[in-house]
């Protein structure tokens, strides 16, 4: 008796330790934490990412070139997946906020959660980026902020398209680049087709983007993204580059802004109706599948069997 009365004392005691121990939650409003995990995954992608087109620009090549711009992009992809994935998911897109609450995966009270926190986060990444490589810029321009021409530096921050590029072309550029996006983000966590491997996510969806980039980034440098370009912008029109941000490329300023989101439903869309809606139930025979699997599973049904009798 003396024994057992020991033994739940000493469980108390530990017990209380451990719960000494736990972590305090600071935050338990889901709507707080999800809008800060937004927010800094989205900060960290577009840290890399503008951080990697200022060198490019400002340093005149000698400091990488194209591929060094999708690279930054694609590892910064990954790098705000590892931050916030399980927070918030990582959206850190307009674009995939908007398709998922289409097809019913956020609510849509949390859309201007999102799309707050993922402006709020790329204006931030804008101003680092300017604030590091200030000296740089300047160096560069000779001081004279320029959206267009051979000393322009607005693109470091914004999309712009080619000189060749009309506003139609580079709306359909928009709309089919993130409709690929968003169809092969739907692939990659459709789990009864080929999903990521699980802790693989974050660097398949920044090979995604990766892809999307050195196939697709000639006409206008692959936005895909309306929080990651207007906010920017809007950085760079307070900045000192003006009102010339929005009147560059006949108007671009809303392509970029107004394809992703349709793109995206076109996307996801198409994966749904040609793939998603066919897979077959578990239990649902599909041309002798099941047929074969029972017979591969005959061996353990025999194990149970056997557990079963030795159990009794």
């Amino acid at each position: 008796m003396k024994d057992l009365e020991k033994a739940l004392e000493l469980g108390v005691s530990q017990q209380k330790r451990f719960n000494a121990t736990q972590p305090k939650v600071w935050l338990r409003n889901e709507c707080v934490r999800v809008g800060l995990a937004e927010t800094l995954c989205t900060y960290v992608m577009m840290v890399f990412g503008l951080g990697s087109v200022a060198q490019v620009v400002t340093g005149q090549g000698a400091f990488g070139e194209y591929l060094s711009i999708n690279l930054g992009f694609g590892l910064g992809v990954a790098m705000g997946v590892h931050v916030g994935g399980k927070v918030s998911g990582a959206h850190m897109n307009a674009a995939v906020s908007f398709t998922m609450c289409m097809f019913g995966r956020l609510g849509w009270k949390m859309l201007p959660l999102y799309i707050f926190a993922q402006l709020l986060g790329s204006f931030l990444a804008a101003g680092t980026i300017y604030g590091v490589y200030y000296d740089a810029i300047h160096e560069y321009c000779g001081g004279n902020l320029t959206v267009t021409g051979e000393l322009a530096t607005a693109g470091i921050f914004a999309t712009y398209p080619a000189p060749y590029l009309s506003l139609m072309g580079g709306f359909i550029d928009q709309v089919l680049g993130t409709a690929l996006l968003l169809l092969c983000l739907m692939a990659l966590s459709d789990q009864r087709n080929k999903p990521a491997a699980a802790g693989t996510e974050p660097i398949a969806v920044g090979l995604l983007v990766l892809l999307i980039g050195i196939s697709m980034g000639r006409n206008s440098g692959y936005a895909i993204n309306p929080t990651r370009d207007i906010a920017p912008r809007l950085f760079t029109a307070v900045a000192g580059w003006g009102m010339d941000v929005f009147r560059a490329g006949n108007g671009w300023w809303w392509v970029p802004l107004v394809g992703p989101p349709i793109g995206g439903v076109l996307g996801a869309g198409l994966y749904k109706v040609l793939v998603e809606m066919h897979h077959p139930h578990v239990s649902e025979p599909v041309d002798g599948l099941m047929e074969e699997f029972d017979e591969e599973a005959a061996p353990l049904k025999k194990k149970k069997i056997i557990c079963a009798n030795v159990c009794v």
